[in-house]
Formats: structure tokens, C-alpha cells, sequence
């Protein structure tokens, strides 16, 4: 792995020439990202993100932390015992540049159980990490093992039906094979192109499914302008 992604966080963080992320899935074309966007203050996050740090109590685990912002407001702002953990190297640096005061490499299925919280945050599409549908219980059973009692799953994704085509009848002209919320990922970065990998999207209604299944409740928080939405699962 390039660690493209962390290379851009770091590239921004450090003032070494950052560009912009190039993205493109197995659905759309490319589409640029400013990585200024992922050091975004509290007030610039969309409301979802802001009702999910809100919410957030006790003891917390930010699960796939990217630049760090949500875990900084945590830690600086509503002084909560926060840990941000990232597959990425150099996201990591970036974060603990910033004044992280606990970080770790590490993906979370490889997290120690014996590590428990209360609140862990999965944020903007949250449930990518598990890739696929099929791998959904995995991660879940995972994020499970690690709350405290009372303890809660703070997660968005959105429902990308919207992306696709419709026939005459309305209905949409989704993938026979598969969930349609599967995407194949890839990033550029300054000219160099990352392995591509699977980005998982989740209609509320599918990750309710999912959640029941894995023993865990689940409740829509808020819903965003864009398809978008906040849940809460629950032991």
C-alpha cells in the first residue's frame, strides 16, 4: 500500500506542496478532493458529523481518523479521553503533529478486545472500512466486542441508489450480482496512482438489517440533504 491518502494528509499538515486527491469508483468518473477539507473546524463539518460529536461520551474510539479533526474537537473542545486509529502511517503523523494526544496504526479488526469504550466513532461513510457486504458481520462482531456496557457505534453512510439509472418504470437498473453499494475505490496522487480497494456504501434500512442480525440495536440519528445519514448501534 502507497498510503497515498496519508502522503496528502501529511503533504497538507507539513506544507510540502499538498494537491488535491484525484477519486474515481467502479461508478463515476474522477472528481478532485481538496485534502483542506479533511482539517475542516467543527463549524465547516456537515451537521451530521457535527450531531455524532455531540453525542459522542465517555471514553472514544475514532475508527479510521483520516487528518484527526473529529478526535482533536473531542479531545480540545468537550475534553473526552479520545483514541484515533488509522491504517495509515502518515495520517497518524499528521494527527499526532496536530496535537493527538493518543493515536495508533493499527486497522481495527487487529485492535486488542481487551480495549473498551463508550462511545466509537465510524464517520464520514463509516461503514467503507468493511468493504463489502459480506465482510459487514465481521467488523460489526469486532466493534462489538470492544463497548463498554451502555456503550454506543456512532456511524453515517449514505444510500447511492440515487447514482444509478432508471427505467421507464422508476425502478433503478442496479448490478443482478452483488449489493449495489459495493464500489471499487482508486486514488491519484501527485501522478501516482494507489492500488484500487472496496468501499462499502449502506442504505440505513441494510445496516439496521445487518446490525439486528449481529446482536446489536440500532437507531436512525438524523438524516443529511444528500441520501446521507447518521445511526447509532447499540448493545
Amino acid at each position: 500500500m502507497k498510503d497515498l491518502f496519508g502522503k496528502a494528509i501529511l503533504d497538507f499538515q507539513t506544507n510540502n506542496t499538498p494537491e488535491n486527491l484525484i477519486t474515481e469508483t467502479s461508478i463515476s468518473e474522477e472528481d478532485e478532493m481538496s485534502i483542506s477539507y479533511l482539517f475542516r473546524n467543527f463549524e465547516a463539518m456537515p451537521l451530521i458529523e457535527q450531531k455524532a460529536l455531540e453525542l459522542a461520551k465517555g471514553k472514544t474510539l475514532d475508527v479510521g481518523c483520516g487528518a484527526g479533526s473529529h478526535s482533536l474537537y473531542l479531545q480540545n473542545k468537550r475534553n473526552l479521553d479520545v483514541t484515533a486509529i488509522d491504517i495509515s502511517k502518515n495520517a497518524i503523523e499528521a494527527c499526532q503533529l496536530r496535537g493527538l494526544a493518543h493515536t495508533k496504526v493499527t486497522n481495527i479488526l487487529d485492535l486488542d478486545s481487551d480495549e473498551k469504550f463508550d462511545t466509537i466513532l465510524l464517520l464520514m461513510n463509516g461503514t467503507g472500512i468493511f468493504g463489502t457486504l459480506k465482510e459487514t458481520a465481521k467488523y460489526l462482531q469486532k466493534l462489538k466486542s470492544l463497548l463498554l456496557p451502555n456503550g454506543q457505534i456512532l456511524i453515517d453512510s449514505s444510500d447511492i441508489i440515487y447514482m444509478f439509472d432508471q427505467d421507464e418504470d422508476g425502478a433503478h437498473e442496479i448490478p443482478a450480482n452483488g449489493y449495489y453499494g459495493e464500489l471499487v475505490f482508486s486514488l491519484s496522487y501527485k501522478g501516482e496512482k494507489e492500488d484500487s480497494f472496496s468501499w462499502l456504501y449502506l442504505d440505513y434500512n441494510t445496516l439496521q438489517n445487518a446490525a439486528f442480525a449481529n446482536g446489536l440495536g440500532c437507531e436512525l440519528i438524523l438524516e443529511g440533504e444528500h441520501y446521507d445519514y447518521l445511526a447509532r448501534l447499540t448493545l
